[in-house]
């Protein structure tokens, strides 16, 4: 994998750069649609490519893990060849989705055991069991397995476990070093940096993840209950001391305001949930601000959903007929907002990258974030 950076901005520590993996080349900024367990629900792969215009995605390993399970995975040449995709993808090691297993899990330094939550099996995943399972799925891009501490985290629990992830990253870089990929193609391994909300600690994790020279490297940890500005803070001092010359991946952020910050403060590579699941329930982000597409005040709008995202996406619907599909639980309704809010954030992305060109991000930045905070 190769990162090379174009331009950068005068104003701030955003940068245009371009990342090449074996499954095509990715232009950043970027944000990735997340397709948890191979699919972005409700979307097909080809309007993912040609409509949307992703050229990367996000799988899970925990979800992948438990269902279909590494067997069939592997049978099927890995996680591209089973869902018909032939970008990049990048896929988590779980340890979020197991931090969310609180009830269910237990964190010991032999790894994370946890329970199904499909049929309450037992499991474990070791920082080694991860990289293999990673290596069985295929992505381009694999994590390494590391624990994410709640908001509001005491300060003694951030040291302890910040502690297990360090371990638990020699452990895993270790073991991709000791495998091949799978398929063919090249994988890269990136670390999480963690540490909560202290900056001592965050500053700590940074240079660690640093020194061990990996093709690129993730900010965890955070949009987890935490205040913005809390956020916004840990990632300027984690991307002061991350390498220039490697890609930086915030994780699980976020809302478009909170991704212009973010490319603000130096980072890369975005994921969220945030557009599939809130278009499935009738909130459209647009690049005039947000709008509940089930309120009546749309009934008669004939107007189209965004027409700085149609001149981007080909979505020749109008509000009124939205409105009428999602009130009318229609699944097409589900399917054209999630569609939608995917090419919003992409037009998001790929417009900043234009202004960081141009030399004109900043002032760009800051008159998008009072649009884009506004209901509609």
């Amino acid at each position: 994998m190769e990162f090379t950076i174009s331009n950068k901005d005068g104003k701030s520590k955003a940068r245009a750069g371009l990342l090449r993996t074996d499954h095509g080349d990715i232009q950043t900024p970027i944000f990735m649609p997340v397709g948890t367990g191979g699919s972005v629900k409700g979307v097909h792969q080809r309007e993912l490519k040609e409509e949307i215009q992703a050229p990367v995605i996000l799988g899970n390993t925990y979800h992948l893990y438990l269902r279909p399970g590494n067997d069939v995975l592997r049978k099927a040449g890995g996680l591209h060849k089973f869902i018909n995709w032939d970008g990049a993808i990048l896929t988590d090691s779980g340890g979020y989705q197991v931090f969310s297993l609180s009830e269910i899990r237990k964190i010991k330094e032999e790894g994370a055991v946890f329970q199904s939550h499909i049929d309450g099996s037992k499991h474990i995943f070791s920082p080694e069991n991860n990289v293999e399972t990673q290596r069985i799925i295929g992505a381009d891009i694999i994590m390494a397995l590391d624990e994410c501490t709640p908001y509001p985290c005491d300060y003694n629990y951030a040291r302890k476990s910040l502690d297990l992830t360090h371990r638990w990253l020699d452990r895993g870089i270790k073991k991709f070093y000791e495998t091949e990929p799978l398929y063919g193609h090249n994988q890269a391994y990136f670390p999480i940096v963690q540490g909560s909300v202290y900056k001592d600690l965050r500053k700590e994790s940074a240079e660690f993840i640093a020194g061990k020279g990996m093709d690129g490297n993730a900010i965890g940890g955070l949009s987890v209950g935490e205040p913005a500005e809390e956020m916004y803070a840990m990632t300027d001092i984690v991307t002061d001391i991350l390498p220039e010359s490697k890609p930086r991946y915030l994780m699980g952020v976020g809302t478009p305001v909170n991704i212009l910050e973010s490319i603000a403060l130096g980072v890369d590579m975005f994921d969220c949930v945030m557009p599939t699941r809130n278009g499935r329930n009738g909130m459209l982000f647009t690049s005039e601000g947000i709008i509940n597409i089930k309120n009546v005040k749309w009934k008669e709008d004939f107007s189209s959903l965004d027409p700085n995202v149609n001149s981007f996406v080909d979505i020749q619907y109008s509000k009124a007929y939205l409105r009428h599909l999602i009130i009318s639980n229609e699944m097409l309704g589900a399917q054209i907002a999630t569609i939608h809010n995917l090419a919003f954030y992409l037009w998001l992305v790929k417009t900043a990258r234009e202004k960081i060109v141009t030399g004109e991000f900043s002032t760009w930045k800051n008159q998008m974030v009072k649009k884009l905070s506004e209901r509609l």
